[in-house]
């Protein structure tokens, strides 16, 4: 039986999470399900800058983990921005980080570190 999966820090929920080619109906198009760890991976990293070592600190887990899930991630970014499949972006176990946490300032406030974000599984 597999141990169950460690919640990852995230600063703060998406603002947005559905994506995908305008002016096509959504039920028309295949969907990308996208986890919100897999989304933060790709900010922390690409949108601001991080390293693997770094991202994996601010999220609590392994850099091979950060990795693996980074990974997953871009794939299916790719995915659906050649294939023009809608990306939804839910679920994954997540937990908003502090108010005082240095990279995020508090943007997460409200929860604090511990308590689970809303999720689906």
């Amino acid at each position: 039986m597999p141990r169950p999966p460690k919640p990852r820090s995230i600063c703060e929920m998406p603002k947005y999470s559905v994506f995908g080619p305008k002016g096509v109906y959504m039920n028309k198009l295949n969907k990308i399900e996208m986890s919100i760890d897999e989304l933060e991976t790709i900010k922390l990293i690409d949108y601001s800058g991080l390293n693997q070592e770094e991202a994996a600190k601010q999220m609590h887990v392994a850099r091979t983990t950060v990795q693996r899930i980074y990974e997953i991630a871009r794939k299916k970014v790719s995915q659906s921005l050649i294939d023009g499949a809608v990306l939804v972006i839910e679920g994954g176990h997540v937990v908003l980080c502090d108010e005082d946490c240095e990279i995020c300032f508090g943007r997460g406030k409200g929860l604090g570190h511990g308590r689970r974000a809303n999720r689906k599984d």
